[in-house]
């Protein structure tokens, strides 16, 4: 049976749960659909889930859609989550933009559709919420086409919206103003549908021809058609579950080519055992197989797979294999992480960053000192299933930091760790997470054995600043050859480290480490052909030097530090505005002027610092009498102004080579070298 691997993802409270839901029900998964509200929903197992009425954790549940298995993932909404849904985006076959007929286009609805473009993830877009007070079909389609893209076509007309009877009505290959405006936006992405089209005189195409051609431009995600109605009542469901088994295309992959599969997210069983969640490419996966799992392209070891359940109707049942195309959950994959691939990887295999870093940042304690070992554990089990939270240790203090998106995501840790965990935590303040971009270019080397470098190796390394949103990356201008493979290794391991610290303490984003010198000090023996490490280089030489050398290479390209900026929406009545404006300009944000949002409403968009975001939210109430809605998304990074803020760092600090020498020398396990006559 053919596969589909589905996506709902929307911004939060657009109703993308309650619309797994319906087609659960729809499908005959379920006889009853549940309800967010009650915390009766298939796909929000989490008790927080059931709470807060929120997804937390994106979830599989699988249905029968004509002659093909659905796969789908339901992904959190909120962009506190983000994470979730990075992680999802990989796996994905096509995905079902929800958008409210109330709210319209809100923030993170913008960012996960330029996103499933970007990607060219197929993309159907749902109107949700037709039976909800307010809703506006044709208002709602205006904001699609204006702020998402315009390259939709409306597959339904909206009946007596607003009310609990609003229906949802598919157009029919009879409504020639339905057929004219899907030749015009079809004939735009197909130069054989233009001609005949023209041939035509303009008419309309054949509705067989327009369909196929429908189905092939959704698949190459050229277009998106876009359903409407109401996951609660059920309104327009049918349609979109239709276009689902008719537009978008099935999984791929040939279950005898060599395995390769996806790791995309990474449970605990109730044994403490680590559960992956595998979308399988290609191959066949089985009990009992032995998978190398590759990491950032090189092996990361081996597993034993013990266990496979595969999802099928609405539930996860035991299984002998997997085959290309299928999601499983798989035991015995060791010390599997999310991003790795299990078997060979493939011309996508590499991690790819879809959405922005995290930008807040908090230490976390443990109220008694009793609990602070098993908090550190909790909070590394916790960043195996969320990679996008950074732990950052400082050991001379004993305290952990946690990299967060925002206030609801630093609720919901403090939660989980003290009902699965049973820590109770407290939080500092959040402080704002900055970045550092380099400047210029720098370079420096140190030679092995000369000028004072007490380390066994020779290290040269370039930077030079990268488009921003590119990333780090090391490059190498010296001969493969020149070194042992671990070397190079140790040294491009150590540098993506070091620049998790810049110059001012923050991680240094968007330049190109350039590896400009090598040399070691090979094997020596005393007699009997005895290895004496403290007259041959390891690898601890090069990853001792090679922060040494990158700080002073950085110090010579410089840095400049930059803070996050949101993007943000503002909904309030006309008469708060002038309240309102006062407190933005304190805040240095930068609106735009106000827009008209119906009777007694407007609107204010603009740009505001990451640091005032929760300013903003706590004074919001009092300002708008409780009335005003604030929406925020991350939209760059932009200079400091006035005093930089500079980072604590962890660990021995290579800007300062004296005290960073004696540190290195303290560490357990370090031996001194022995100068001795010779070349390497």
């Amino acid at each position: 049976m053919a596969s589909l691997n589905l996506g709902i993802l929307a911004h939060v409270d657009a109703g993308k749960t309650s619309l797994t839901e319906r087609l659960l029900y729809e499908a005959g998964v379920i006889d009853t659909v549940g309800s967010v509200d009650r915390g009766t929903t298939r796909t929000d197992t989490l008790a927080l889930e059931r709470q807060r009425g929120i997804t937390i954790r994106s979830a599989v549940v699988s249905f029968t859609l004509g002659g093909t298995t659905v796969n789908l993932i339901d992904t959190p909404g909120h962009p506190d989550f983000v994470a979730e849904v990075e992680r999802v985006l990989g796996v994905l076959d096509g995905a079902v933009l929800v958008v409210s007929a109330v709210e319209g286009v809100q923030p993170q609805t913008t960012v996960l559709m330029r996103t499933l473009r970007r990607l060219r993830i197929p993309t159907l877009v749902f109107v949700n919420k037709l039976d909800r007070s307010g809703a506006d079909l044709d208002r709602t389609l205006a904001a699609v086409s204006d702020r998402l893209t315009p390259d939709t076509v409306p597959m339904t007309a909206a009946r007596r919206q607003g009310t609990a009877r609003a229906a949802a009505v598919p157009y029919t290959p009879d409504d020639a103003a339905f057929t004219g405006r899907l030749t015009e936006l079809l004939a735009g992405h197909d130069d054989e549908l233009l001609a005949a089209w023209a041939e035509g005189g303009g008419a309309a195409l054949p509705y067989g021809r327009l369909r196929a051609a429908l189905a092939e431009q959704t698949a190459r995600a050229a277009v998106h058609p876009v359903y409407a109605g109401s996951a609660v009542t059920g309104a327009g469901v049918a349609a979109l579950a239709d276009g689902i088994a008719r537009l978008l295309p099935g999984a791929g992959g040939d279950p005898r080519a060599p395995l390769s599969g996806t790791v995309f997210a990474v449970q605990r069983g109730a044994a403490g055992e680590r559960v992956a969640y595998v979308r399988m490419g290609a191959g066949t996966l089985s009990v009992r197989d032995r998978p190398p799992l590759h990491r950032d392209g090189a092996v990361a070891g081996e597993g034993r797979v013990t266990a496979v359940r595969v999802f099928a109707d609405g539930t996860d049942t035991a299984a002998a294999c997997v085959p290309a195309g299928r999601i499983a959950k798989v035991w015995g994959l060791g010390e599997v992480r999310i991003g790795d691939t299990v078997g060979t990887p493939g011309p996508a295999a590499a991690p790819a960053r879809h959405f922005a870093p995290p930008t807040l940042e908090t230490v976390v304690a443990a109220r008694r000192d009793t609990d602070r070992a098993a908090l550190h554990t909790a909070l590394v089990q916790l960043a195996e299933q969320d990679p996008l939270i950074g732990l950052r240790r400082d050991e001379d203090r004993g305290e952990i930091a946690v990299s967060l998106y925002g206030e609801v995501q630093k609720e919901v840790l403090q939660a989980t760790l003290a009902g699965d965990y049973g820590v109770d935590v407290v939080f500092r303040p959040t402080t704002t997470l900055h970045v550092e971009r380099v400047t210029g270019s720098g370079a420096a080397v140190e030679f092995d054995r000369k000028d004072g470098n007490p380390f066994l190796a020779t290290v040269g390394l370039r930077v030079d600043p990268a488009p921003p949103g590119s990333g780090t990356a090391f490059r190498r201008e010296v001969e493969l050859g020149s070194l042992p493979y671990a070397f190079f290794a140790a040294v491009e391991e150590t540098v993506h480290a070091t620049l998790t610290q810049g110059l001012y303490g923050w991680q240094v984003a968007d330049c190109t480490v350039t590896m400009t010198h090598s040399g070691y000090s090979a094997r020596q023996s005393h007699a009997h052909a005895v290895f004496d490490k403290s007259m041959s280089s390891t690898s601890g030489d090069f990853r001792s030097l090679t922060p040494l050398v990158l700080m002073a290479a950085l110090r010579q390209a410089g840095t400049q530090a930059l803070e996050p900026v949101h993007r943000f929406r503002l909904d309030l009545p006309a008469d708060a505005l002038g309240a309102v404006l006062p407190v933005l300009g304190r805040l240095r944000a930068l609106p735009r002027g106000p827009v008209a949002a119906g009777p007694g409403r407007h609107v204010l968009e603009g740009d505001i610092l990451a640091a005032a975001v929760h300013v903003l939210e706590r004074q919001l109430p009092t300002l708008s009498r409780g009335e005003g809605v604030l929406e925020t998304a991350f939209g760059h990074y932009a200079p400091v102004t006035g005093e930089i803020p500079v980072r604590r760092r962890t660990g021995p600090d290579p800007r300062d080579r004296r005290a960073y020498l004696l540190a290195v020398r303290r560490r357990p396990g370090t031996v001194p070298h022995r100068t001795r006559a010779g070349g390497a």
